[in-house]
């Protein structure tokens, strides 16, 4: 994720997430550590993706990210949803969530997880929508409070 546009849009994201996690507008000493706490190395070939979408009507303007990345065991991991405010309620997200299972397809993967928080309520309903079930912590990330999981051999 070298390009402009990617660093921006990442950069957009984690302010969105940590400022809500705050309370407050996140500082850029906050996004900065968030970033380096969490890079995002992984989300490139040959183990990974980063996809950014477009707001429909203004290609120039980015309306939201996905990535994927393997993980051992033949699974892969959903990372950096994000969907713009100027693009939210469209359905961007599930479109999403629907190019990362591919792309975790296409990878190999098996089935896709991902970690996420409480105070997330639309993205949890989303990934409820699309198939994903609570499953055991799969990792340590400080920040999760759910695990979930979809089977990317079957559809629900």
């Amino acid at each position: 994720m070298e390009s402009a546009e990617a660093v921006a849009t990442v950069r957009a994201y984690v302010d969105d997430i940590a400022s809500r996690y705050y309370g407050r507008p996140a500082t850029g000493e906050e996004i900065d550590t968030a970033l380096a706490e969490e890079p995002d190395d992984e989300l490139a070939p040959p183990r990974g993706v980063f996809l950014l979408a477009r707001a429909e009507g203004d290609p120039a303007r980015i309306g939201g990210c996905s990535g994927a990345k393997l993980l051992a065991g033949g699974a892969a991991e959903l990372k950096r949803v994000w969907v713009a405010p100027h693009a939210r309620r469209q359905g961007l997200g599930a479109r999403l969530v629907a190019a990362a299972e591919d792309a975790a397809r296409a990878l190999g993967a098996a089935a896709i997880r991902l970690d996420t928080r409480s105070d997330l309520v639309e993205a949890r309903a989303l990934y409820a929508r699309r198939g994903y079930l609570d499953i055991e912590r799969y990792n340590d990330s400080p920040y999760a409070q759910h695990w979930l999981e979809k089977s990317l051999t079957t559809e629900p």
